[in-house]
């Protein structure tokens, strides 16, 4: 799969939405032009620049705790529960899995083999910027992703306007109930490739679902008011270890995660990785 950008012409749009406390408040904002990557970084192409550089994820690094000796290197894995369970304690299917990493996303017996189209996930935000900048390319913001995932539907609630995503879905999100009961999207349990599902009135693929995907926006628990403070300022970013994921995944249910929206944001600490977050690149015009 090829590196497809579009470029796009930026202006004013309203960003955010009022369904949740930190997506708001609903303002204009200005993106400038810039482009974006058509599809998500595949397992493929990050294969491409660990061969060039002979580069080292994160989740591939041992872990130093002061005082203590190094952890073991894995990751965060997502695991289906036996059945119901309240929804109020992500830990019930989330688990830190040792040697889990890009090449192997649920752990030591897992492999991306035949996925080569997949999205690459287990990445943290040091390695998608590594990613991007070997590319000659850079992460997009908060405000360049979500004009993006808009594709110019002023204020709509999703990337294809106001239809629900269940019965023959837009995008590759949950279907069932979360978190033990998976129908899947089409048939796809988990990342599908990219491009699977259709694109966005801009041609942008899986700009919901599919993968969360990592900004260079500094995490706020609001939106910052554009007048008087930007989002991706070097300052902000150095008293900030997390960043803005856009997109929601695979794993976003209406009952726990309705989150395959242009608006939804969440929090991500720079050095966690998972098998929900992948990323795409932009650039400056």
């Amino acid at each position: 799969m090829s590196a497809r950008s579009v470029s796009l012409p930026g202006g004013a749009f309203f960003m955010g939405s009022d369904i949740s406390v930190e997506e708001g408040p609903v303002h204009e904002e200005w993106a400038e032009p810039f482009e974006i990557d058509v599809f998500a970084v595949t397992n493929a192409q990050f294969a491409d620049f660990v061969t060039a550089t002979r580069y080292l994820t994160v989740a591939e690094r041992p872990i130093d705790i002061p005082g203590a000796d190094p952890v073991e290197p894995g990751s965060l894995v997502f695991t289906p529960t036996g059945g119901p369970v309240p929804l109020t304690d992500w830990r019930r299917w989330w688990n830190w899995v040792p040697g889990a990493n890009w090449r192997q996303p649920y752990g030591p017996t897992s492999s991306i083999e035949g996925r080569d189209d997949h999205p690459v996930v287990q990445v943290a935000f040091e390695d998608a910027s590594a990613y991007a900048a070997w590319a000659g390319k850079r992460l997009p913001t908060e405000v360049e992703w979500e004009y993006a995932a808009r594709g110019g539907l002023d204020r709509a609630t999703y990337a294809w306007g106001e239809e629900s995503n269940a019965g023959a879905p837009f995008a590759n999100t949950w279907q069932g109930h979360f978190p033990y009961q998976n129908d899947g999207a089409h048939g796809w349990k988990g990342t599908s490739p990219v491009g699977s599902f259709p694109p966005n009135a801009y041609g942008l693929f899986d700009m919901t679902g599919n993968t969360w995907e990592w900004t260079t926006t500094p995490w706020s628990d609001r939106h910052a008011d554009p007048a008087t403070t930007c989002q991706c300022s070097p300052a902000a970013a150095a008293e900030s270890a997390r960043r803005v994921l856009k997109g929601g995944s695979h794993l976003c249910a209406p009952e726990y995660c309705l989150r395959y929206r242009p608006a939804a944001r969440s929090p991500q600490t720079e050095d966690s990785a998972a098998t929900h977050v992948g990323f795409r690149c932009a650039s400056s015009i």
